[in-house]
């Protein structure tokens, strides 16, 4: 598993710096006029092009660092239950959305995997709340698996907001510590440990 976890770490690696080196390139002939903004505001040109710059590799890489680590996860359960992997079912609790996706059915079991959440938006609740009727009307019981908690107080709240919903459809929530442990008692991977030992091993290569 590691050696699968590493080439799929290469692939986002790669396509990571691709995105963000044609973006950086793309930013060279950017309208730059609302730095006079900036200007105002006592920020230096040199540094809000820096901040420019740094805002669109964070939004490439917290979009690749999520799905990196989500098709990590599934890859995991692949590896366990041959038979896993994401379906569509369809939304019997409305018009919209026509279909909900389950990232990983694992026989009965309807994981959402999320890397993160750190919405503070209060629809999140209410669409959350149907797709996991949904899923309970299709026969199955919804599990969220999130690996990592949010910081701010809002984004807490629909969390735990989140976490009584699924306990009330009898379904499970996991984050954090217990997600990890979720993966690995459930597939017998140990997926933390293994990205620690990349993340190392990565760390080491950038020194040299």
């Amino acid at each position: 598993m590691k050696e699968e976890i590493r080439l799929l770490a290469d692939r986002y690696a790669a396509e990571l710096k691709q995105s963000i080196d044609t973006r950086v390139t793309e930013m060279d002939d950017d309208d730059r006029s609302h730095v006079l903004i900036y200007a105002v505001l006592g920020v230096s040109e040199s540094e809000g092009k820096l901040i420019d710059v740094y805002q669109n590799k964070g939004r490439f890489l917290y979009k690749y660092a999520g799905s990196f680590l989500e098709e990590a996860a599934k890859l995991c359960f692949k590896h366990a239950f041959p038979k896993s992997g994401s379906i569509k079912i369809a939304n019997t609790q409305g018009q919209r959305p026509k279909t909900f996706e389950i990232d990983c059915l694992v026989s009965k079991d309807a994981l959402e995997i999320k890397w993160r959440d750190a919405t503070t938006d209060g629809d999140h609740i209410t669409k959350e709340h149907t797709r996991i009727q949904v899923i309970r009307d299709a026969g199955y019981k919804p599990i969220r698996v999130m690996f990592y908690y949010p910081n701010r107080t809002q984004a807490m709240r629909i969390q735990q907001t989140l976490e009584s919903l699924y306990k009330s459809v009898k379904g499970e929530y996991y984050f954090a510590n217990t997600a990890w442990k979720y993966v690995e008692n459930r597939t017998g991977v140990d997926l933390l440990g293994i990205l620690q030992e990349l993340a190392t091993e990565r760390s080491k290569q950038n020194e040299l």
